[in-house]
C-alpha cells in the first residue's frame, strides 16, 4: 500500500509561517508530480502549489511570493513554507503525489493537516 502523511500544520497569527512535510512510503517505484492542495470550510478543494519531478513548480496566484513549494526524492518528500501568512490561508491542507506502484500508475491522497491563522 502507498501512505501519504502530513505533517507540520498548526496555529499561527497573521504574519506568522509554517512549514508543512508530507512523506510517501510504500511499495512504490517513482514519483512524479507533488503537489498541495486546500480547502476551507464550505468550500472545493483548491490547487496551491505543484512541483514536477524536474522541480518546475507553479503556484496559485494569491500564495505566489509567500509560499515555497520544494521536494527532497531521497526523502520521498514533499514541503511547503508558508510565510507572510493571513487568515484568509486558514484551511485543511493535502498532500497529492502522481506516483508509479506495483499496480501502476495513480493518484495519491494525505489525508490532511489544519492550518488556522488567526490571533
Amino acid at each position: 500500500q502507498v501512505q501519504l502523511v502530513e505533517s507540520g500544520g498548526g496555529l499561527v497569527q497573521p504574519g506568522g509561517s509554517l512549514r508543512l512535510s508530507c512523506v510517501v512510503s510504500g511499495n512504490i517505484f517513482s514519483i512524479s508530480t507533488m503537489g498541495w492542495y486546500r480547502q476551507a470550510p464550505g468550500k472545493q478543494r483548491d490547487l496551491v502549489a505543484v512541483i514536477t519531478s524536474g522541480g518546475s513548480t507553479n503556484y496559485v496566484d494569491s500564495v505566489k511570493g509567500r509560499f515555497t513549494i520544494s521536494r527532497d526524492d531521497a526523502k520521498n518528500t514533499v514541503y511547503l513554507q508558508m510565510n507572510s501568512l493571513k487568515p484568509e490561508d486558514t484551511a485543511v491542507y493535502y498532500c497529492n503525489a502522481d506516483l508509479q506502484w506495483y499496480k501502476g500508475r495513480k493518484d495519491f491522497w494525505g489525508q490532511g493537516t489544519q492550518v488556522t491563522v488567526s490571533s
